[in-house]
């Protein structure tokens, strides 16, 4: 199952056009995306905000990680402050899936930003958090905080870009987007064999690990006839059928 590492941005001194800053902000928003990875059944490591970007890199670089994911709200030039709107996905130039990762983001947002034009993805030539990170990485510029409109638009919008932005990573994992529901224990009913964790919500599904009989395993979320669990650090999915509440 997938594995990210979630960088919301440390700089505490970018404020915004208001009120607020854009670490306030960006780690509001990382929040808001918590319960909707846990429900779909991506796993997440979150940056530590009293480290610097090379400290998220050098951390993100000591996982196993399938996607470093940055947020981060824009500024304008200083003799353009307050006139640009817009957001920007960026990728390292040479990661075709990077590329498809941040594709996948800016098309998703056209459908909630109010100025869908402006959404782009775009390669980058000097984000280290995208250049130096040995995961498929992607840096979101969402907005420019020191535009009142767009400021306006990322505080009132938060939970809605959260879903947004879980909801593509889903679509590049290739796996289903669940909502959140109340996360809870059950216990596994077979009859005494060991029940399947798969890779994808279906028999088809790859088998990642097993779960005893009459165990305790959590669950985050579920779809179809397939609950999201977790069992020993393994996050995957398992029939509804073999599980008791």
């Amino acid at each position: 199952m997938p594995k990210i590492f979630l960088s919301p941005s440390t700089q505490e001194w970018n404020k915004y056009a208001t009120e607020g800053n854009e670490q306030l902000y960006m780690n509001l928003l990382a929040d808001r995306m918590e319960p909707f990875l846990l429900s779909s059944g991506i796993a997440f490591t979150r940056n530590d905000p009293d480290r610097n970007v090379q400290g998220a890199i050098q951390d993100s670089n000591a996982g196993n990680y399938d996607v470093h994911l940055a947020l981060h709200s824009n500024a304008a030039p200083e003799q353009m402050a307050g006139k640009l709107r817009g957001i920007d996905i960026y990728f390292a130039p040479s990661s075709v899936y990077g590329e498809q990762l941040a594709n996948i983001i800016a098309n998703n947002l056209k459908a909630i930003y109010p100025l869908p034009e402006k959404c782009r993805a775009l390669p980058a030539y000097n984000l280290g958090e995208v250049l130096q990170t040995r995961a498929v990485a992607v840096l979101c510029e969402l907005g420019y905080h020191d535009n009142y409109a767009d400021e306006a638009w990322l505080k009132n919008n938060i939970e809605t870009i959260a879903r947004t932005l879980v909801s593509s990573l889903c679509d590049y994992f290739g796996i289903p987007f669940i909502l959140p529901s109340a996360i809870q224990f059950g216990m596994v009913a077979t009859d005494g064999s060991n029940l399947n964790i798969r890779d994808y919500p279906s028999i088809e599904g790859g088998i990642i690990g097993k779960i005893p009989n009459n165990a305790a395993v959590l669950i985050t979320g579920e779809t179809g006839n397939w609950y999201v669990v977790t069992y020993n650090d393994i996050v995957g999915y398992a029939s509804k059928s073999f599980i008791i509440l």
